[in-house]
């Protein structure tokens, strides 16, 4: 007896981008296959796979989807005008100019990549709602209409002049990632304006790397991984401003939620923002922390516990995932501009070329002075006086008294010759 094939499903990443194409989040998905918000993050990062009659549910209202996108796809309609993006609006990431458009593979491999840096970097939505539930809802349903006019998805390029440039590329990551990066920055170390500093020192790095993060698959995890380094630097401690505290937040559960967070370990804090705060599935986490999955699991067990028991209200996940974004939306932490991000990456990179050179020119003077000045044959060292044993050493004359000089004036008078020779006379 032979048993049926399973019915096909789509790879995990398009999974996610048929449901953020229909603006569906995680929980709603969930809601209608009869599974649990959980099971559907497994589904869509490829940790598990579905079986039996959920994954037949499953596929059939992926497909139910698919058709949806098609039918709006296909649909002609007038092209409204585009709306005006808001620091908080979804921003599209592309390659630096000069690269080719994807082959319909590479498309289809790297359209996910914006559902996941939509869902991990997470969006300045109302408190209550989670970091990764946010961006969907918040997005602007941009059907039919507007889809002509859509920016296009990261490591896609535009037809024609209507390419973005390297700097426009950049502008729109900065734009779309900066001010959920400087919140989680925030959690992460307690300090507004370390938080704002590292981000821009991360993007600073993003620029002075651009071709790199610009093919990156998900260039938002680049700038953030940069920017928790720099946050989380041990030098950090050394610094002035580092010994004055700032004010703690106003509210006194976000107070005493920051202060926990504070007291754990740099690397449980790390992986329990990345996996509870930001929403990554936990290889990612401990890819981006540089640890095992196991490692990265008993960390996050540990952070866990350690938060549970100052806090036991804590203990669920999901009220942990809601505590920390109402804690990242309560403060009001604004980024600086992108232009002033890029224009200081361009200075610092100019201060340090004319630093190298002018460091090579000192060395190449004093190389050239050092040759010019140095002798040109060996001389060997006078060896230092050693005392011999039974020889008195020798002792410089005194002054001289009066007759010794009379007479050495004398003899300075005379004839260097001496004087003349005496001759004896015959008588």
């Amino acid at each position: 007896m032979t048993r049926s094939p399973a019915t096909p499903l789509p790879p995990p990443k398009a999974r996610r981008r048929l449901r953020e194409s229909a603006s569906l989040t995680q929980a709603q998905l969930a809601a209608r296959v009869g599974v649990t918000r959980e099971t559907v993050r497994a589904w869509e990062s490829g940790r598990t796979t579905p079986r039996g009659r959920k994954r037949e549910a499953y596929a059939k209202l992926l497909n139910t989807l698919a058709e949806e996108a098609a039918a709006r796809r296909a649909k002609p309609t007038l092209t409204p005008e585009p709306e005006p993006e808001t620091e908080q609006s979804p921003v599209p990431v592309v390659v630096a100019a000069g690269a080719g458009a994807p082959s319909p593979a590479e498309e289809a491999a790297q359209g996910p990549v914006l559902g996941s840096a939509l869902e991990a970097v997470g969006s300045p939505a109302p408190p209550a709602k989670p970091l990764d539930e946010q961006v969907p809802e918040e997005q602007p349903d941009r059907g039919p209409e507007t889809e002509p006019h859509s920016e296009p998805m990261p490591g896609s390029a535009r037809p024609g002049p209507d390419r973005l440039t390297p700097a426009q590329a950049f502008d729109a990551l900065y734009g779309f990632s900066a001010p959920s990066l400087v919140r989680q920055t925030y959690l992460l170390t307690g300090r507004r304006e370390l938080a704002r500093e590292s981000v821009e020192r991360a993007f600073q790095v993003a620029w002075e790397h651009w071709p790199e993060v610009a093919r990156d698959r998900d260039p938002v995890g680049w700038v953030r991984a940069t920017a928790y380094e720099y946050a989380l630097s041990p030098w950090q401690r050394f610094r002035l401003r580092h010994r004055h505290p700032e004010p703690p937040p106003a509210d006194p559960g976000d107070r005493t939620l920051l202060n926990t967070l504070l007291r754990l370990p740099p690397p449980h804090r790390r992986t329990l923002l990345l996996y509870d705060g930001v929403g990554l599935g936990l290889p990612e986490t401990a890819a981006e922390t540089e640890a095992s999955t196991p490692a990265a699991a008993n960390r996050l067990m540990r952070a866990r516990e350690a938060l549970a028991g100052r806090l036991p209200e804590l203990a669920d996940p999901q009220v942990l995932h809601r505590r920390l974004a109402e804690l990242a939306s309560a403060e009001r932490l604004r980024a600086a501009e992108p232009t002033a991000v890029r224009t200081g990456s361009e200075r610092r990179a100019r201060f340090l070329t004319r630093a190298a050179i002018a460091f090579t020119v000192a060395l190449i003077g004093t190389t050239a002075l050092t040759l010019r000045t140095a002798p040109t044959h060996y001389e060997p060292p006078v060896s230092p006086g050693e005392t011999v044993r039974g020889v008195p050493p020798r002792v410089a004359p005194g002054p001289l008294s009066d007759e010794q000089l009379e007479l050495r004036q004398k003899l300075r008078d005379q004839l260097q010759d001496g004087p003349e020779r005496l001759t004896p006379r015959i008588e």
